[in-house]
């Protein structure tokens, strides 16, 4: 018999993670954050350039939903925090440390979360370029009784609950198929 055959097998790890895999996920993240402050900054340039504070396109809502108006915001979403442009650039700036870092650490790793994060980022730069730059934020699409927001603003809002539905959705499969959550797991037997 050959000794080569007696001597367990032992299983050999996993090749690491290619980094090209994280810079593609990585792409993604930047790009779409890139995006949204590009579309962001066009949309409102185009309000600035074309419509007086307050002038707004139509004169009446489309269909009764929506219309543009240039708004200046000098505060934060829904108004709050008016003239407090020194403390918002601030907290903007905390916000993407924050964003940035969530991303990092742990790094996400499932494609829809990179995408809403990506979407805050980009967001949070867009609304922090126009309160660098201009001291207030430019608003412009409203909707009904809503208050006056951006695409910016949109964007945001947007990722926020697909971040809370994402949570929300995989805790509740979680518990619907308990054999695959770790903490329902059964603890093996002890021989005392």
């Amino acid at each position: 018999m050959n000794h080569l055959e007696l001597e367990p097998r032992v299983p050999t790890p996993p090749p690491p993670a290619r980094p090209t895999h994280r810079w593609r996920n990585d792409a993604l993240f930047f790009s779409i954050a890139l995006a949204i402050v590009a579309l962001d900054q066009f949309t409102k340039s185009i309000v600035r350039d074309h419509l007086a504070l307050y002038e707004q396109w139509p004169e009446h809502s489309v269909l009764g939903i929506a219309r543009i108006i240039h708004v200046a915001n000098s505060g934060a979403a829904f108004g709050i925090l008016q003239g407090q442009t020194p403390f918002l650039i601030v907290t903007s700036l905390v916000g993407l440390v924050a964003i940035v870092l969530y991303y990092l650490y742990p790094p996400m790793d499932h494609g829809l979360i990179r995408i809403a994060l990506g979407m805050q980022l980009g967001g949070a730069i867009g609304n922090l370029i126009d309160r660098v730059r201009l001291g207030e934020v430019t608003d412009f699409v409203d909707v009904g009784g809503f208050p006056t927001f951006n695409v910016a603003d949109a964007s945001i809002s947007i990722s926020i609950v697909v971040v809370l539905a994402f949570f929300a959705l995989r805790e509740g499969d979680a518990r619907s198929n308990p054999e695959t959550s770790t903490d329902a797991r059964p603890t093996p037997a002890r021989d005392d």
